[in-house]
């Protein structure tokens, strides 16, 4: 059996297509910041992801937040967004350090893979922590590869069609 391979898109994360379960995978920082990049576009969506990631990173103390954590969110029937704690701070301006942490990324991914699985979900993303992160999707694509795909989970990236 040949195992899926990442399927390229343009169009919109936060509309995904296709039948049964989605979930939408996107990377969140680990200091309860929310307000710039493609969580804008969640947030425009649904409130839910927004509302639980704060409220996931307030009560920290007393739950799994960290790096490498997965928050999975129902936003309507079968369909999901997942808060992937990847990022370790934010980017400053005129900062040569990314706050992208690919080994939190890797353990992320894992977890992704146990949700989507057990919900026999497939997953959607933009091309997750090569933003604001500052990742390169060189790194990140085969750690996509090989935490969902070579798991038989289908996953689609999609690309913002260019402005006119």
């Amino acid at each position: 059996m040949t195992k899926p391979t990442i399927t390229h898109r343009s169009g919109d994360a936060t509309a995904p297509t296709g039948v049964g379960p989605r979930i939408i995978a996107h990377i969140v920082n680990d200091q309860g910041r929310w307000g710039r990049g493609f969580v804008l576009a969640v947030s425009r969506r649904w409130p839910q992801p927004e509302h639980c990631y704060r409220d996931w990173h307030r009560h920290r103390v007393t739950n799994d937040f960290a790096l490498g954590a997965v928050q999975l969110v129902t936003v309507g029937d079968g369909l999901y967004v997942a808060n992937m704690v990847a990022q370790h701070g934010i980017r400053r301006t005129g900062s040569s350090v990314i706050p992208i942490r690919y080994d939190a990324l890797d353990r992320c991914l894992t977890r992704l893979g146990n949700y989507a699985t057990s919900l026999d979900a497939s997953i959607h993303m933009p091309r997750i922590g090569t933003g604001l992160a500052g990742g390169q999707w060189a790194v990140i694509e085969p750690l996509i590869t090989h935490g969902l795909c070579r798991r038989g989970i289908p996953v689609t990236v999609y690309d913002l069609p260019p402005h006119r």
